[in-house]
């Protein structure tokens, strides 16, 4: 079996709402709704990826949290780990720099107002669960 490549998701939570980000590419995947994130590289810690990612993608000072339980498929050899992350004090707010042109903070009963890329789903679901935000899901 081939080696799985760890993709990032941030569960960015500030003041009981959740960060989605819309993608501007690439194109299959322009206008559609994701947790922001990457791919781990090599020698890197998840969660340090996690903060690197929201950094180059949102401009953000961000802590990474705790890993939400799961794993979801990607497409192979890729799969997504969602990790719940806060900003720090001081931290400029977030703005979409790299493969995203808008940025919602979503709160529970509002979070299937966009329309989330399709294998963000279950992981968005399971980590509202995760938050205990189970209001509107």
């Amino acid at each position: 079996m081939s080696e799985r490549i760890v993709v990032v998701g941030a569960a960015l939570w500030h003041e009981g709402r959740l960060l989605a980000a819309r993608r501007s590419a690439p194109a299959e995947l322009a206008g559609l709704w994701e947790l922001p994130g990457g791919k781990v590289e090599p020698g890197e810690a998840p969660d340090a990826a996690v903060v690197r990612e929201l950094r180059e993608e949102l401009g953000v000072d961000a802590e990474a949290g705790e890993r939400v339980p799961g794993q979801w498929p990607l497409r192979t050899p890729y799969v997504m780990q969602v990790w719940t992350a806060r900003l720090r004090p001081g931290s400029a707010a977030p703005r979409p720099l790299e493969d995203h042109d808008e940025l919602r903070w979503l709160t529970p009963d509002r979070v299937w107002d966009v329309d989330w890329i399709e294998h963000d789903v279950p992981a968005v679901r399971d980590t509202l669960t995760h938050l205990g935000a189970r209001d509107g899901v």
